[in-house]
């Protein structure tokens, strides 16, 4: 009987060679480059105009609540109208007291040509409310509103048409209040309150003496809330004229101030700070 040799037994290189799945580099081909870019700007687009948007506060009309030069995250989705095709978001209507970015309803005079800007205020009337100020503080339905963060009312700041509203009619000359709101003011009051109608909002700002809001330019539609701010990402010292100087050469002079002065006049403690 033959007995069967035993084979050689393996080196250490010819084991590992056996063991080890064979490594093939694939390289990503311009195309797949391509591809995977697009597909970073598609979710970043979607996220920008579906979900939260960057808004920059331009005026001093939120102070102190919001201060020039707040960087905010706006939450798109909460306050917007509810959407079939996407049936498990969180929604709902905006209530009193809400800070809200939203569309002026009426249009400002930029070069010669119409422009509805984004502006943020706080709603301070729901449809059905009837509404008035008296010495500065806002009676809602009767009641008079607990609201620390409003600029308070004295004997020095005090104006007529905008502490004791509505009994100062809105004139156009008062102040800048538009024509239409001036003749449309008189339909909605009713025993000496102002009464927001169905699918409008009333709209004040925290400043309540250097805030052209709701007392100037009427109520807002229900379809023009874009959303409510979320928190403050990045607070920066901006005067309240830097965003209304306009032209290359300014742009980039702010460019380079904000590069020199960043760490010293980044408002860090506002950094992260959520908005009530």
């Amino acid at each position: 009987m033959t007995k069967k040799k035993s084979p050689a037994p393996k080196t250490p290189t010819q084991a590992e060679n056996e063991l080890a799945p064979a490594e093939v580099k694939v390289e990503e081909t311009p195309f797949e480059a391509v591809a995977s870019i697009c597909s970073v700007l598609v979710v970043g687009l979607f996220i920008l105009t579906f979900l939260a948007q960057n808004f920059v506060i331009p005026s001093g009309s939120m102070e102190k609540t919001l201060l020039v030069g707040d960087h905010l995250v706006v939450d798109r989705v909460t306050l917007a109208p509810v959407a079939r095709w996407m049936p498990l978001l969180r929604y709902r209507e905006p209530k009193r007291n809400d800070i809200v970015v939203f569309i002026k309803p009426v249009p400002d005079d930029v070069d010669g040509k119409p422009q509805y800007l984004f502006l943020v205020k706080r709603l301070i009337g729901e449809p059905g409310d009837h509404i008035h100020l008296r010495n500065g503080i806002v009676i809602v339905n009767g009641v008079a509103q607990d609201q620390p963060h409003a600029e308070a009312t004295t004997p020095d700041n005090h104006q007529d048409f905008l502490d004791e509203f509505p009994s100062v009619p809105p004139y156009p000359q008062t102040g800048g209040a538009t024509e239409a709101w001036a003749v449309d003011f008189p339909n909605h009051i009713e025993n000496g309150d102002l009464v927001v109608p169905p699918g409008k909002y009333f709209m004040m700002g925290d400043h309540r003496h250097d805030s052209l809001d709701s007392r100037f330019w009427g109520f807002v539609p229900r379809e023009n809330i874009v959303g409510r701010p979320l928190f403050n990402y990045w607070s920066f010292k901006t005067p309240e004229d830097a965003y209304e100087q306009t032209g290359l050469g300014h742009s980039l002079a702010w460019m380079g101030h904000v590069a020199v002065h960043f760490f010293t006049e980044t408002r860090w403690a506002r950094t992260l700070h959520p908005v009530r």
